[in-house]
């Protein structure tokens, strides 16, 4: 099986030990080493794809061998610096088509994807996500996505709640090559009023008066039991009370039995977002009420496993090793 990963990624160091210890031949691969240092020959033939991977070892990977793929943290293509900017820009676009075409074609003959790399792709958007959670029974915060803020500021005014602003598109931003984070922010209402606010669209929420917080990886495998590792997660400081992203140094963490019903419902959640690991907030109000915030297939789960003592590893692991599922 194949883990597509960055090479220092010690989440999928422990999925890679489980997996020897079940005796799992495992590659693990940085896509970013294509093409420079990673190549692909793949022929199509009456039983699907078939050929081999060179590896930046110089090992080959035969196409057909693979059964498994854990697609847990994909980088980015490195084109050759020779070329002009728009002849990186075809070269990356190429490479994605054809070896990610390639290795998500593999599939339709049983290949098994954790998770499936058009389903994370659409799970990325959150406005489907918290659809979805509120589909389930979830509950979600009240939430506004737009870029009008006359209609931004009516709707906090009317909702009479603090509120909070959250990235769409994930806490890691760039900026004049430098990488800077994005965390959860309060917002007063009038700010809402900014004409910056229509520069692009925003997401705003309800701030939660949280008693505490959750991350849960949920395991999900088409057609069979659902499992729910929960931690609950413990802030003390102003900041991470927040964001507890923001100041992992005041953190408590501590094993969690989240209640069956939303057990239940987040394994619903992942089923019909089609992803078979997903790492989930949630926060819980002092009335012991659960709230969905979000779930992210790529989400960091090793140091919560390994301060609360959970097995994610291994289920995680378990998943993987039972290889192909039935093609079709």
């Amino acid at each position: 099986m194949v883990i597509l990963t960055e090479d220092r990624d010690r989440t999928a160091d422990r999925v890679a030990a489980e997996l020897a210890v079940r005796g799992v031949p495992v590659v693990r691969m940085a896509t970013s080493a294509f093409p420079q240092s990673l190549g692909m020959t793949a022929t199509l033939g009456p039983a699907g794809w078939t050929g081999a991977l060179t590896l930046p070892t110089g090992d080959t990977l035969p196409i057909a061998e693979i059964g498994a793929v854990y697609r847990r943290r994909p980088t980015q293509f490195r084109m050759d610096a020779r070329m002009s900017a728009p002849e990186r820009a075809f070269a990356y676009g190429e490479a994605r088509r054809g070896l990610g075409g390639v290795l998500n074609a593999l599939a339709v003959s049983g290949c098994r994807w954790v998770n499936d790399p058009a389903a994370a792709a659409a799970a990325e958007y959150k406005p489907l996500q918290l659809a979805t959670a509120n589909a389930v029974g979830l509950d979600v915060p009240e939430t506004l996505v737009g870029n009008d803020p006359v209609a931004a500021h009516a709707w906090a005014k009317e909702l009479g709640k603090p509120v909070a602003f959250k990235p769409l598109s994930g806490v890691w931003h760039a900026d004049q090559g430098t990488l800077g984070i994005i965390y959860t922010t309060p917002v007063e209402v009038a700010e809402l009023l900014d004409p910056g606010f229509g520069r692009t669209a925003q997401l705003l929420q309800e701030f939660i008066d949280k008693a505490d917080e959750a991350r849960a990886v949920v395991i999900a495998p088409p057609g069979e039991p659902g499992t729910v590792f929960a931690v609950r997660i413990t802030a003390h400081s102003d900041k991470a009370g927040v964001d507890w992203r923001s100041d992992y140094d005041a953190l408590e963490y501590e094993p969690l039995a989240l209640p069956d019903d939303v057990n239940t419902r987040l394994i619903e959640l992942h089923r019909r977002l089609g992803l078979t690991v997903g790492i989930v907030d949630l926060c819980r109000r002092s009335d012991g009420r659960w709230y969905f915030l979000e779930t992210n297939q790529n989400g960091e789960w090793g140091w919560i496993s390994e301060e609360a003592g959970l097995p994610i590893a291994s289920a995680v692991a378990a998943v993987l090793a039972r290889g192909p599922r039935e093609a079709g």
